[in-house]
């Protein structure tokens, strides 16, 4: 199993780190996190940027194709479905939980429910991560 400080740590000084996402649950089959809903991350209007809905997102369904790759596997993203319901405010904190709808050999499907503060769903993404041999 993977650990999810270290984990949390891979992630710091990449994009997801920059977005100040934190992982709070990981397992093989779901993977969870929050955001702080920072004014850099929104519109002008002070609602999340819809962009940053979907890399949040993005970034749970990668980290839960990593914790079921095999060695030597690599992973990255070949399709991606955002839908919008709600927006979240800045000052607010989002909460996103990836599920794996497939996880086959050679690509897993993740969908991801984010939703603001107030409970209510804001997005949702369903992505497709490609399963690669060796590094890039």
């Amino acid at each position: 199993m993977h650990d999810l400080a270290a984990i949390q740590k891979l992630l710091e000084p990449l994009f997801p780190g920059l977005m100040g996402i934190r992982l709070t649950e990981l397992a093989p089959e779901r993977v969870a996190a929050e955001m702080e809903v920072r004014p850099d991350l929104c519109t002008a209007g002070g609602i999340l940027h819809g962009g940053a809905y979907m890399a949040f997102a993005d970034t749970l369904g990668a980290v839960g194709t990593v914790l079921n790759l095999a060695a030597g596997k690599r992973t990255t993203t070949t399709d991606s479905s955002t839908k919008f319901m709600a927006g979240a405010r800045v000052g607010t904190t989002v909460t996103g939980e990836s599920i794996a709808l497939h996880r086959g050999r050679t690509t897993m499907v993740w969908q991801t429910s984010v939703r603001n503060a107030q409970g209510k769903l804001c997005a949702v993404v369903t992505q497709t991560q490609l399963v690669l041999d060796g590094a890039a």
